[in-house]
């Protein structure tokens, strides 16, 4: 199976944007490929957006959360806004132009976010939202497990050594004490969507992460003459 693994751009460190709607959205949906991404490219520089992060409790968790994953960067900046949880469609004025600051803010290579198939509205309404911004951009869309029987059949992968499927199940674990009490936040469940994306992927390890991507170019593409 071909592999499209990111150029270090010439002249300049690779810039990551992951953005993620709550407090454990990015590390659920991919963690692992973060961490593979930092492996692979050093001196990565990452910039880390959570919507509705304003309560202390949610805060402390999505900055736990990041400083875990990304120890390995060569730069971190990181913004964490106070949304309502659940009334994204209801803030979306607000929404919409804090997607838009990102756009000078980080200047990605590649972006992160939340697939346009989710059915929990705020994951919905992000990733819309950063299709309308970020328009001729590397997008990957990841996926979330839960009550809504939404997953579904990703087109990209991201194999990962057992290390890094660990690393991210260990980080959601000890960092998100508010998730706990929800019968589907345990390890058996990250570790199992896990294992399944690495059968699809064909991976040595038989751990992946699965991505939905909506459009790529095999190449950059040319300059004008």
């Amino acid at each position: 199976m071909l592999g499209l693994l990111p150029e270090r751009p010439a002249g300049r460190p690779f810039r990551l944007l992951c953005l993620g709607a709550h407090s454990d959205d990015i590390e659920i949906g991919c963690g692992g490929t973060v961490l593979r991404l930092l492996a692979e490219l050093p001196d990565v520089e990452v910039y880390w957006a959570v919507f509705s992060a304003g309560d202390e409790r949610r805060r402390a968790e999505a900055e736990a959360g990041a400083s875990v994953l990304l120890r390995g960067a060569g730069k971190v900046e990181t913004r964490f806004h106070g949304f309502r949880d659940g009334y994204f469609p209801a803030e979306f004025a607000g929404v919409k132009q804090a997607v838009e600051e990102l756009k000078g803010w980080a200047r990605p290579d590649l972006v992160l976010t939340h697939n346009r198939h989710d059915r929990h509205q705020d994951h919905r309404t992000l990733a819309e939202l950063t299709w309308n911004s970020f328009r001729n951009h590397l997008v990957l869309a990841y996926e979330i497990p839960k009550f809504d029987g939404d997953l579904g059949n990703p087109n990209l992968f991201v194999p990962l050594t057992g290390a890094q499927a660990q690393a991210k199940v260990d980080a959601l674990m000890a960092g998100f004490e508010s998730q706990r009490g929800k019968g589907w936040f345990t390890p058996d469940t990250f570790h199992g969507l896990l294992r399944l994306r690495g059968i699809q992927a064909a991976s040595p390890t038989g751990l992946a992460e699965g991505f939905y991507a909506e459009k790529l170019t095999l190449f950059p593409p040319p300059t004008r003459d």
